[in-house]
């Protein structure tokens, strides 16, 4: 049985490519179906497929100028917080009931890389309500697991729009899947694909089997230097608390606060603190195999022990300030550096929920005391300035 693309360019042509797609032309009406995702308007939706179960979203696998500006936009700001597909299924060319099902994360990023991927096939893209996270993420937190598979499969009638029973699912969302319970409690077989989505048409054509390759997961430089944007953007959205305390801080006097002090004084903290960032959340990521140890907290609080440290004997600090202030500085900047570090954990391919945990439980003691001694050096550096001792 074929089905019926309707409201799309000539169907003569597979995949549905229009180049004026972002150029604001209306979208077409709304369609109504249980198919989980019919009734949605979108920007990436070139039509609808007719079917058994109703009309079902025919996506773009061309991304447009607006796909890929908001991709930016999403490695840059917390948008990706609210970067988003409807849940459901979705028709990639003009798939039929024989074509193959792949699913996929609702976070827009991971659907973006899948539909443009199946550019020139027709598949169906099944999308779990992962709540705006992608794959690997949502794997280890459960939201892209076996009952929201199965739930999604019920939901939009699968069984109804294809005549065969498998789904492939990517590697890296093998953690929150059971197949077994899948196919008891659905009856469709999960058929685990390959880890980057760019290999699904060789791994379809190689009859649904991955190579080595295709099961390596790689999380080279470039990989880790484009997830950096967002970790910086996250930091320096918080970093105006720091600042604010600095400036308190070193313009309190024994007369009021003075601000010139603040400027005079706290400049060095305050760049201490943003190199703190730099070495945290982008030298340790850019350069994680390299730097010594295992445990992100300490590959974190290396680097900013050598650059903060570094960047003090290179610029007289050690020579020029107060031996309180400078102490303070050498405990709590590489403690900084380390916490951002830590943070990256849930961005990298190296690491495990159980192994982060195990990770913070012993930092956080460190963490915890390392602040308090820092701060009393600063009550001692403030102490001293002002002539008690």
């Amino acid at each position: 049985m074929k089905f019926e693309p309707i409201n799309t360019p000539d169907k003569r042509f597979s995949p549905i490519i229009n180049s004026k797609q972002d150029c604001g032309c209306s979208v077409p009406e709304k369609a109504d179906s249980i198919s989980g995702a019919a009734s949605i308007q979108a920007p990436y939706i070139s039509g609808y497929i007719k079917t058994a179960t109703g009309d079902i979203p025919q996506v773009y696998t061309v991304l447009s100028r607006r796909d890929k500006w908001e991709t930016v936009k999403a490695r840059m700001s917390s948008f990706r917080m609210s970067f988003t597909v409807e849940p459901g299924i979705y028709a990639a060319g003009n798939p039929d009931e024989n074509s193959d099902v792949i699913v996929t994360a609702n976070y827009k990023m991971s659907f973006d890389t899948v539909r443009r991927e199946l550019n020139g096939m027709n598949v169906w893209i099944l999308v779990l309500d992962t709540n705006g996270i992608n794959v690997w993420c949502a794997a280890g937190k459960g939201t892209f697991g076996t009952d929201e598979l199965v739930r999604r499969i019920s939901r939009t009638n699968l069984s109804k729009i294809v005549s065969h029973k498998n789904v492939i699912v990517p590697q890296l969302g093998a953690p929150g899947i059971d197949s077994g319970e899948v196919r008891r409690k659905s009856g469709f077989r999960v058929v685990y694909g390959p880890v980057r989505a760019k290999d699904l048409p060789l791994f379809i054509r190689n009859g649904y089997k991955c190579d080595a390759e295709m099961r390596r997961v790689r999380f080279g430089i470039a990989d880790r230097l484009i997830l950096t944007p967002i970790e910086l953007r996250q930091i320096f959205a918080k970093f105006h608390y720091f600042a604010l305390f600095v400036l308190i801080f070193f313009g309190l006097t024994t007369e009021g606060i003075i601000f010139r002090d603040s400027i005079m004084k706290g400049y060095f903290f305050l760049a201490g603190g943003i190199l703190s960032i730099f070495a945290g959340a982008f030298f340790t990521p850019v350069f994680l195999p390299y730097i010594p140890f295992r445990a992100f907290t300490m590959k974190g609080w290396i680097a900013g022990l050598v650059l903060s440290g570094g960047a003090f004997y290179i610029s007289g600090v050690f020579e020029s300030y107060n031996i309180f202030l400078v102490i303070s500085a050498m405990i709590l900047f590489p403690l900084l550096s380390s916490y951002m570090a830590f943070q990256f954990t849930g961005a990298s391919t190296y690491t495990s929920l159980s192994g982060v945990k195990r990770e913070l439980k012993i930092a956080l003691p460190f963490y915890i005391s390392g602040l308090i001694l820092s701060f009393i050096f600063l009550i001692l550096y403030k102490a001293s300035d002002w002539g008690m001792i």
